[in-house]
């Protein structure tokens, strides 16, 4: 125990020393003094979506067409403006696309870089809405655990790069990225004022194409950074290679389920005793992830004189796994509770079965709104 309390201290000295040097200008900012705001409400998001469903469950679906448009209206115009800062600021500062360098410096424009990113963090607490509204609404089948994981995931990721790193390679990301939630929100907008408008987006089939060309280009920014050795925190490029993996781990299991799986044909039964078999297993396995991602984790905690590049891929490669192993138990043991309707468990789909991946709600969602 004593040896336990002393890594926590030891821990803790290392979170201050850190903290020392995070960047000055942004101590006094909303949210950016502690992470304890952070936390907290992450914590409660989650606890909203556990709870949520449950408190909806004998209520009647609350229609909010006029408010989904003008919380859809106002994303729209917080990440145009986010874009638009992060553009022309980098442009006139000569910004590299390639690998540039954090300026903790109080230059004018450097500062309009450094807002514009804390508005991208804050705009995903904003987001924890698109959440609500599906709980409000009872759209429980569009509550992925994708959905909630990005949600939950991206607000204290992006307090920690404002914390470290308000500028340089972070602007390229945040930027791509607002530009793609002003196509999105504009669409969602549009969308729920009803069908009278719904049948002039007929651009909506490219909107998935976008967003995956747009996780395709931001991870290979990374990659080429790394490769290249850019002057940019190590560990904010490992941290972001981890959970990029982490999100496409989520959305090739999504593709699998929603496209490839059905087209297989298989029966019920089969599907049954598939899963009565994985409830078998589901004991055994969770048993021995945890002893094998333990064991490296207290390796990497004690340093142990073993190759630290295998056992932070080892951690990295359970956190995978871990992942999906918790959407599993998502979907076959706590998604079932939302709804007692087996139509709320079922596939997301319009009606035509067409479906797309919403990186402005972070999940596979129907491409119809009401």
């Amino acid at each position: 125990m004593e040896l336990l309390v002393d890594k926590v201290q030891e821990l803790w000295q290392i979170y201050e020393y850190y903290l020392d040097r995070s960047d000055k200008r942004v101590d006094d900012w909303f949210l950016m003094g502690s992470y304890y705001p952070t936390l907290c409400l992450t914590a409660a998001y989650l606890v909203i979506v556990w709870y949520g469903p449950r408190l909806m469950e004998n209520r009647k679906p609350i229609r909010l067409a006029w408010m989904l448009f003008l919380y859809n209206t106002g994303l729209v115009a917080l990440n145009f403006h986010i874009f638009y800062e992060l553009l022309t600021a980098s442009w006139k500062l000569g910004y590299s696309y390639s690998c540039q360098p954090v300026s903790y410096s109080d230059d004018p424009d450097e500062m309009r870089i450094a807002r514009a990113l804390w508005w991208y963090y804050f705009s995903k607490l904003i987001e924890f809405m698109d959440t609500f509204f599906f709980i409000l609404r009872k759209k429980n089948n569009q509550i992925s655990f994708l959905h909630v994981y990005h949600h939950a995931s991206m607000f204290p990721i992006w307090w920690t790069g404002i914390k470290w790193a308000a500028g340089g390679q972070s602007f390229f990301g945040a930027m791509i990225n607002s530009f793609i939630h002003v196509l999105m929100y504009t669409y969602y907008g549009a969308s729920a004022l009803g069908p009278q408008i719904q049948k002039y987006l007929w651009w909506k089939k490219y909107l998935t194409s976008l967003q995956l060309v747009q996780f395709l280009i931001c991870l290979l920014h990374v990659f080429q950074s790394m490769y290249f050795d850019c002057d940019f925190p190590q560990w904010m490029h490992y941290g972001s290679v981890v959970y990029g993996f982490t999100i496409l781990g989520l959305f090739f299991n999504f593709y699998y389920q929603a496209y490839v799986r059905p087209h297989k044909g298989v029966k019920q039964q089969q599907q049954q005793q598939q899963q009565q078999q994985q409830q078998q297993q589901l004991g055994k396995s969770t048993v021995q992830f945890v002893v094998v991602v333990s064991h490296a984790v207290q390796s990497l905690v004690f340093q142990c004189p073993y190759p630290m590049w295998m056992q932070w891929s080892l951690v990295a490669y359970g956190v995978s796994i871990l992942l999906l192993f918790l959407n599993f138990y998502f979907q076959a043991y706590i998604k079932p509770t939302f709804s007692k309707s087996k139509k709320t468990n079922g596939q997301v789909s319009n009606g035509n079965g067409h479906k797309m991946y919403d990186h402005a709600t972070n999940g596979f969602v129907s491409l119809k709104r009401d």
